[in-house]
C-alpha cells in the first residue's frame, strides 16, 4: 500500500487506527468472558460496540472511517471502550475535526516565522541546549548550544537547502544516526509517533506528506514504526547521545508548547543535564568551545 493511502482525515487512515486498537485489548481486560474459537485478535466489533453504548451497525460504520459529524460524546464513549491513552484520545477527536472539514487537494503551509522575541529567549540560555521544533520535526529555531550539541544533524547531508535539520529525516536516513543516538529504536519511534500526530492534525500539509512518503519509500523502520499507528503529542524524558567531540551525555530533555500565530504546532524543547554529573561537566565544556569558536569567528 502506498504510504500516502494512510494519510489520516481519509477512511483508510480512521479504520486502520480504529481497528489496531481494538486489536490490542483482549476480551479479559475489558471484562468480557473469553472463548478459545475466537478467530481475531483482540475485540470483535460487536465487542466494541456494547463497551461503548452504540449498535454494532453504527460502531462498524464509524470503523470503516465515517466519522464526520460524530458527536464529541460518542467520540469520548468510544475512546473509553478501547482504552486510549490521553494521545490517543486527542488524536482520533482530530481526526473527526479532519473528516468534517474535508479538502481533497493538498496544501502547502507557509511556515511560521519565528518572532525575534523567542530568538532571544533561545540565546539567554547559555548552559541548556534549546531549539524549536515545529509539528513535521524541522528544527526551525536554536541557541549556540543546541548547534553544537545536535553538529551531526546541522552537518548531515539531511539537512534541507537552508541547512535546517529535519529530526525525523535524519534519525531514518542518516546511517549514522544509530551511533549519535544510544537509544535510536526509541528515537526512532518516538518520532514516527510525533509524525503520525501531526498529520491527524494537518492531513493536508503538502510537505508533510512529501516528508512521509519520502521516508516510507527509503527506510523500512519507518515504515514499520508508520504502520503501527501509535501517537506521541509530547516527547520528554532522557536521551543518551555519543557526541563526536563531547563524548557520551545523559540528558533530561522536556518538551513546552510554544504558541505561535495560526494552528501550527511549534515546541520549545530543552536538554540540560544532572547538576554534578559528568554529563553536566562535558555539556559546559561543549558551550565553552562553541563560545571560544564563535569569538574567533567575529574576531574578539
Amino acid at each position: 500500500m502506498n504510504s500516502m493511502d494512510q494519510q489520516p482525515g481519509t477512511r483508510g487512515e480512521i479504520r486502520d487506527f480504529l481497528a489496531g486498537r481494538r486489536a490490542r485489548i483482549t476480551p479479559a481486560q475489558a471484562g468480557l468472558p473469553t472463548s478459545a474459537r475466537r478467530r481475531v485478535p483482540g475485540l470483535r466489533r460487536e465487542e466494541v460496540a456494547v463497551l461503548a453504548g452504540v449498535s454494532t451497525e453504527w460502531y462498524t460504520r464509524l470503523e470503516k472511517g465515517h466519522i464526520a459529524g460524530v458527536s464529541e460524546g460518542v467520540l469520548d464513549a468510544v475512546a473509553r471502550a478501547l482504552r486510549l491513552d490521553d494521545d490517543e484520545r486527542a488524536y482520533l477527536f482530530e481526526l473527526a475535526r479532519s473528516s468534517r472539514h474535508a479538502s481533497r487537494t493538498p496544501s502547502r503551509r507557509r511556515d511560521v516565522e519565528v518572532p525575534d522575541r523567542i530568538q532571544w529567549l533561545l540565546d539567554s540560555m547559555t548552559t541548556s541546549s534549546a531549539f524549536v521544533r515545529n509539528g513535521r520535526t524541522d528544527i526551525v529555531a536554536h541557541n549556540p548550544l543546541a548547534r553544537a550539541l545536535l553538529a551531526p544533524l546541522f552537518d548531515s547531508a539531511t539537512t534541507d537547502g537552508r541547512g535546517r535539520p529535519n529530526i525525523a529525516r535524519y534519525i531514518f536516513l542518516d546511517p549514522a544516526a544509530p551511533d549519535f543516538f544510544v537509544d535510536w529504536d526509541a528515537a526512532g519511534n518516538a518520532t514516527a509517533a510525533l509524525l503520525r500526530a501531526e498529520a491527524g492534525r494537518e492531513p493536508r500539509d503538502r510537505a508533510l506528506r512529501e516528508l512521509v512518503g519520502e521516508l516510507s519509500t527509503l527506510s523500512p523502520e519507518f515504515r514499520g514504526q508508520w504502520a503501527t499507528h501509535d501517537v506521541l503529542m509530547r516527547h520528554d524524558g532522557v536521551k543518551r547521545l555519543q557526541h563526536p567531540d563531547a563524548g557520551h551525555l545523559e540528558l533530561t530533555f522536556q518538551s513546552l508548547d510554544l504558541p505561535l500565530p495560526g494552528r501550527a504546532v511549534h515546541d520549545l524543547i530543552i536538554y540540560t543535564a544532572e547538576p554534578g554529573t559528568a554529563s553536566e561537566e562535558r555539556l559546559r565544556l561543549l558551550a565553552s568551545r562553541d563560545s571560544t569558536t564563535a569569538c574567533a569567528r567575529s574576531g574578539r
